[in-house]
């Protein structure tokens, strides 16, 4: 059985912030399939692509990524979700990882930091996926 690439979606309203994130994504491996620039649109391309994996800042125009993570958790809960944010209250955290996030980056760090933090998480959630016999 060939192996594919992870599918991902980017949701951020900052298009620089869009493309640093798909050239760490793509140098990984990885395939983005969709780029949103509010929680709206977000939420449309995820149904209609089903991404492996979702990069998803908190602030956003039309519906916030706390919403959306609910509404993606709701749909499917072995989605792997990582939020971005420049936030970083206890509170809003703990909110995102309650929901079904796998982790919470801010968005401040180093590109070689998001690289290393998006790399470990995927890691873990494969070995998770793989451990719940849910992938081959």
């Amino acid at each position: 059985m060939e192996k594919r690439k992870a599918r991902v979606l980017i949701a951020d309203d900052e298009p620089h912030i869009r493309s640093l994130i798909s050239l760490i994504v793509t140098s990984l491996g990885a395939e983005v399939v969709a780029e949103a620039e509010d929680g709206e649109q977000a939420l449309s391309l995820y149904k209609q692509v089903s991404p492996d994996m979702v990069l998803l800042d908190i602030n956003m125009p039309k519906v916030d990524g706390i919403v959306v993570l609910k509404q993606i958790m709701s749909i499917n809960d072995r989605t792997l979700v990582v939020m971005l944010s420049s936030l970083n209250t206890l509170e809003v955290v703990k909110e995102c990882i309650n929901n079904g996030a796998w982790n919470y980056i801010l968005k401040d760090t180093t590109a070689e930091e998001l690289h290393k933090e998006i790399s470990e998480t995927w890691g873990e959630y494969m070995v998770a996926i793989k451990a719940a016999g849910a992938v081959v």
